[in-house]
């Protein structure tokens, strides 16, 4: 007999039990909120390492000697308190972490998303602010992946370098860009372009997942946004065309 105190009072013997309530998560993993923080700050960590590498890079203007004396000093940093290579391997790797973690993220708050809503719009809504960038960051992030193993192979171990001397930078950008290989300057700005379109929409989405701010401050963070992206994508794409077009040789 069953009483009225017990658990499953009220069904019928036999009857089905209802279906419990998942937790909005699945099944115990991060939230979304979680995994939109770690996107957040994953994101500033690689945001910040491009301005310093763009900086870095533009030392292409100051001749051989400041761009090579420069990349050493990256190897040597530290010194002699560490051994060679110590802050640079620990760059390397916290780098490297920030874009697995914002790589993952993405791609499991894509997945709920989805689940969230299986079948597709018969007409696709306008998209908030018509944010271009917004609609390209899949496949943006897709070219600058690829990007990012192509630029470890040439300019980083000098496998895919015409050039590929250790140490001499100067020399393996100019190769690596030489007019001859100008497809490789062409893939290099579409990544560039890429990243400007990542970090236009990624930098005033992450502000948002820090705090909320009112329609005006959300105006001026787009602004920036645009500033930092459209800085990004000059500073970076002014070195193949440099190359490409005699300035620098």
């Amino acid at each position: 007999m069953v009483t009225l105190g017990e658990r499953g009072a009220g069904r019928a013997p036999g009857a089905p039990r209802p279906a419990t309530r998942r937790p909005a998560n699945g099944r115990g993993g991060p939230t979304s909120a979680q995994l939109k923080f770690v996107m957040a700050t994953s994101g500033a960590i690689m945001l910040l390492y491009l301005v310093v590498h763009m900086i870095g890079n533009l030392k292409i203007f100051l001749g051989r000697e400041s761009l090579d004396a420069y990349a050493e000093w990256l190897r040597v940093v530290g010194e002699p308190a560490l051994p060679e290579q110590t802050v640079l391997w620990a760059v390397r790797v916290v780098l490297l972490a920030a874009v697995l973690g914002h790589l993952v993220s993405a791609v499991v708050l894509t997945l709920r998303a989805r689940r969230a809503r299986p079948v597709k719009y018969s007409h696709r809504p306008p998209v908030t602010g018509g944010s271009y960038a917004a609609r390209t960051m899949r496949w943006g992030g897709v070219i600058i992946a690829l990007f990012i193993v192509y630029h470890v192979l040439d300019l980083t171990t000098g496998t895919l370098n015409p050039n590929g001397v250790s140490g001499a930078v100067y020399d393996n950008v100019v190769a690596g860009f030489a007019p001859s290989r100008w497809y490789v300057t062409l893939f290099y700005v579409l990544a560039v372009v890429a990243v400007g379109f990542h970090v236009k929409h990624g930098l005033w989405s992450g502000l948002q997942t820090f705090g909320r701010s009112s329609a005006a401050t959300q105006a001026r963070l787009k602004g920036v946004s645009t500033v930092v992206a459209v800085a990004l994508v000059v500073g970076f794409g002014s070195v193949p065309f440099a190359v490409l077009t005699g300035v620098v040789a």
